[in-house]
């Protein structure tokens, strides 16, 4: 046991409608039972994550799938969606459910409207397309949870210099759009933008089948990488520790407990505002993702 107690970040990423639908609820439930409060960041637009089958033609992206069970993961219904016609708006199905996180005490931000469209296509999208996304995901979850979300997070961890511009038009008391080790404030044209919370440690998708990790030790691999003194969030998904690997979650929710781990949401994790160094976002590949990720560059 850890003689020194350790706080982690921990963020939900929903990203299609099976998770919000199944992944959500039961996550809730668990969260109450073991009494945490974590951070949601909602998709709440059309489910078109079925168009990213095209990527299996690349290698690294196949590799993944493969080594996560992602059909298993996500559903075989997931191949359907956005493929022959539009997705189906999750927002519209499943507002009920949206609420349910911010019912319950969680802090509430925004992850996408079109999650697919905004991972895969962010490099050719125009700055109005951009703003669009933004502005849609954002008036729709407000409408749902009847508050503004606080806090937003890119798809996919594609997030560039025109989409922080975007966000500093919003009220967004921070932005988790990347990975890195410390929060800072990105600077574009001198202008120190709202802080970035950055994802530190690896997602089950990222790890599992490589180097080793199995479902036997994924838990401690994880843990493991929790250090004191050190600035930890970690990622999972309702749509695979909200449903596939719920029980091994659970587990590592016990397992936590025990090392003295605890998990709150990313908006406790801010410092005062003269603490927060500055820094830059750069384009970076991460292991066991397929193309590039928003990746906190030298602090300034």
């Amino acid at each position: 046991m850890n003689e020194e107690a350790i706080q982690v970040g921990l963020r939900i990423d929903v990203d299609t409608l099976r998770g919000t639908r199944l992944g959500v609820p039961a996550l809730v439930k668990l969260f109450d039972k073991y009494h945490i409060k974590t951070t949601f960041f909602m998709s709440v637009g059309p489910d078109n994550m079925g168009r990213h089958l095209w990527r299996l033609l690349k290698p690294q992206f196949l590799i993944k799938m493969l080594r996560s069970n992602a059909a298993n993961l996500y559903g075989y219904d997931i191949l359907l969606r956005g493929t022959a016609w539009p997705g189906p708006v999750i927002g519209d199905r499943l507002p009920e459910i949206i609420r349910l996180p911010h019912q319950t005490g969680h802090e509430m931000g925004l992850h996408a409207w079109d999650h697919y469209t905004w991972q895969a296509h962010i490099d050719r999208m125009t700055e109005s397309q951009l703003e669009w996304h933004v502005r849609r995901g954002y008036d729709k979850l407000s409408e749902i949870l009847g508050v503004a979300p606080v806090c937003s997070a890119a798809a996919g961890w594609r997030c560039e210099t025109r989409a922080l511009l975007i966000k500093e038009k919003f009220p967004f008391r921070y932005n988790s759009d990347c990975r890195g080790t410390s929060v800072f404030r990105p600077v574009v044209n001198g202008q120190k933008l709202a802080p970035q919370i950055p994802v530190t440690l690896p997602t089950y998708d990222e790890i599992i089948g490589s180097n080793g990790v199995i479902h036997d030790n994924y838990n401690d691999t994880i843990l493991n990488l929790c250090k004191p003194g050190q600035f930890n969030v970690y990622t999972i998904h309702a749509e695979a520790e909200g449903i596939g690997q719920f029980a091994m979650f659970e587990r590592m929710l016990q397992m936590a407990k025990e090392r003295q781990i605890s998990f709150v949401p990313l908006g406790s994790l801010l410092q005062r505002d003269e603490a927060v160094a500055s820094g830059i976002m750069v384009k970076k590949e991460t292991p066991g993702r397929e193309g590039w990720v928003a990746t906190q560059g030298l602090s300034h």
